[in-house]
């Protein structure tokens, strides 16, 4: 269930804005944990939608640390089931 949270990107949030600009208001991404969550935002907020309908909102963005960036979600979003 972790793996379905990490993406091998160093994405910030400008960044994400685009590539979901970029592919008509929907960015899928994929997952170390073979996961897809499909990116979408509305206004400043960011949402990813899990296999399973559930949404989390982006409600810390940017956290940079030594090894990526940290986007701090609101739901647990799980692998297809």
């Amino acid at each position: 269930m972790l793996a379905c949270h990490v993406v091998k990107a160093d994405a910030l949030s400008g960044a994400i804005k685009t590539m979901i600009d970029d592919d008509m208001g929907k960015h899928p991404v994929p997952t170390i944990g073979g996961c897809t969550l499909m990116a979408t935002y509305m206004g400043d907020k960011i949402m990813l939608e899990d296999e399973n309908g559930r949404v989390a909102n982006v409600t810390i963005a940017d956290v940079k640390q030594s090894n990526g960036v940290i986007h701090v979600i609101d739901t647990v979003l799980l692998p297809k089931q």
